[in-house]
């Protein structure tokens, strides 16, 4: 009797039902099919969008290379050819490090939950069992390969900036440029009509999208300003794959177009105009300011994570010196138009910053990447940010070419570097062009940098310092955050904090001037220019 009452309890602790067991296990095995074919399909697809721009890097390679096959010695040539043989080994075993590294970190941390998958199973503790991990892993795998792309699709509607809805009013347009206003978005937020107006200068390459990142969710660099009644416009870009003048654009057109669109804002306010460049648009605001050809129409400037010296940057340029200096040419990334104009592959150039940071983009570490984001342990089902959907959103949809006039400033200020007397390696109107010129036009600046900036080292953004006076704002995060994350005004380090270096938790200090002590935000800044209230 004590032997058959003991063999009750055993039983107990396992499934009643043999029915039962054998429908779970079942299904946990179609579970684990389904989500295996899920991990490779993601595995093939996360492969494919970074392997097929090298189908065009080959391209353009060869066409360059029968176009230079009449320069230097065959000996010279097979030499660099090998240098760059290696220089490929050697991104492709960094790439290779990093996902083993990411492999390994994953699949031991999924080993561990499959063995106490399997022990809650035999225990029935209540705990996750078997079937329920593998229900989740189906779960988690579905949300990677099926529900995220499709919002980072859908997002499109409330991500970036939307002409045809009303928050805006077009204020002016150039052969190459449109301008507009961004109204509030805000209840009880008026422009005010004698305020010191605003033009906010997207970037070439990350374009003007980003900073009207979630508007709907407070989340846009454009509508913070806005929304505290600052007369705010913003230069768009014109569709370079229908607008020849766009296409043959140089730095020239750039200042002359800023140079309208500032007179018309000045006719309009009576009052000079803030120029605020994010990344590119921080240094081709700050050349055309020292071209002269703003002299009288622009009397402060802001610029966030914007490269002026990118000879400083020190992860790129480690990454260039390995590169033979054959190959250091912009040419091998332009492509020809249907009209016969060139423009530089933004497919090719957002390729190459993957390469630049292999050990953070590599194809399987960026999978597994995603794959965490969505595991949310037990009993939690695996859920879609829309800050993530927007980013990948971003990085996915607004890939556009860019003229070879503006990539070329950008390529010479990183491969030579600023001289001694503060000459930048770049001319405007075949003029030089100097940070000094800067201060003695009496140009009030505000330099926000991001204290984890991968993409602009604080060396670059900061290298206008070593000649002239510029008030410094640290923000925490890095290169996109003040768009995506500190142009919401709820965030702990908002753009109109009146300390970055006292409030936003800034662990690395700087040693840079402040005005009033203080170290302000971009809106803080602009107010206080506004209202008269600056301190020098």
């Amino acid at each position: 009797m004590a032997e058959s009452s003991d063999m009750s309890g055993i039983a107990g602790k396992y499934p009643r039902s043999i029915i039962d067991l054998n429908s779970r296990m079942f299904q946990a095995y179609v579970d684990i099919i389904r989500s295996k074919l899920f991990f490779w399909m993601g595995m093939i697809r996360y492969s494919s969008s970074f392997i097929n721009p090298s189908w065009l890097a080959l391209d353009y390679f060869r066409n360059m290379e029968m176009n230079r096959l009449d320069e230097g010695y065959p000996l010279q040539t097979a030499g660099d050819l090998i240098e760059l043989l290696l220089f490929e080994m050697n991104v492709a075993t960094k790439g290779t490090m990093a996902s083993i590294s990411a492999l390994n970190e994953y699949h031991t941390k999924e080993l561990r939950e499959v063995l106490e998958a399997i022990s809650n199973s035999l225990s029935d503790n209540g705990s996750e069992g078997f079937p329920g991990y593998c229900e989740r892993q189906l779960k988690i795998m579905d949300a990677v390969y099926n529900a995220y792309p499709r919002a980072i699709l859908e997002i499109g509607p409330e991500y970036g900036l939307h002409f045809d809805n009303g928050g805006h009013i077009k204020a002016g347009e150039t052969e190459r440029f449109e301008l507009y206003q961004v109204l509030p978005t805000e209840k009880g937020v008026d422009v005010r009509k004698n305020g010191k107006p605003m033009i906010i200068v997207p970037p070439y390459v990350l374009g003007a999208n980003i900073l009207a990142f979630l508007p709907g969710e407070k989340r846009s660099y454009v509508h913070a300003f806005a929304n505290r009644g600052i007369p705010t416009y913003i230069r768009v870009i014109k569709d370079i794959e229908k607008t020849p003048a766009v296409q043959l654009m140089t730095g020239e057109d750039d200042a002359l177009d800023l140079k309208y669109f500032s007179e018309t804002l000045v006719a309009g306010y009576g009052r000079p105009v803030t120029l605020n460049g994010y990344c590119q648009g921080g240094f081709m605001s700050a050349i055309d300011i020292m071209s002269g050809r703003l002299d009288g129409l622009v009397d402060a400037l802001i610029t966030c994570v914007s490269p002026f010296d990118g000879s400083r940057s020190k992860s790129l340029v480690e990454y260039i010196e390995h590169l033979p200096s054959r190959f250091r040419d912009l040419g091998y990334s332009i492509k020809t138009l249907r009209n016969g104009n060139k423009v530089v592959d933004g497919k090719i150039l957002s390729w190459v910053f993957k390469l630049k940071s292999i050990e953070n983009e590599a194809p399987f570490l960026s999978f597994y990447r995603d794959f965490t984001m969505f595991d949310h342990g037990w009993g939690k089902s695996p859920e879609i940010n829309k800050v993530a959907a927007a980013i990948s959103h971003w990085l996915t949809y607004d890939i556009t070419d860019l003229p070879v006039g503006i990539t070329r400033l950008s390529f010479d200020s990183y491969t030579r570097p600023v001289t001694k007397d503060g000459t930048l390696p770049v001319r405007l109107f075949e003029n030089p062009l100097n940070f000094r010129s800067i201060a003695q036009k009496g140009i009030k600046w505000l330099i926000c940098i991001a204290e984890n900036d991968d993409l602009v080292d604080w060396s670059a953004a900061l290298a206008p310092l070593d000649f002239v006076d510029a008030e410094v704002a640290v923000f925490p995060k890095g290169h996109a955050s003040l768009a995506t994350s500190w142009s919401s005004p709820a965030s702990n380090c908002s753009l109109e904090t009146k300390d970055t270096l006292s409030e936003c938790n800034i662990k690395t200090k700087i040693n840079a001037k402040s005005a009033g002590g203080r170290s302000r935000g971009p809106i803080e800044f602009h107010l206080g220019l506004d209202n008269g209230s600056y301190q020098d």
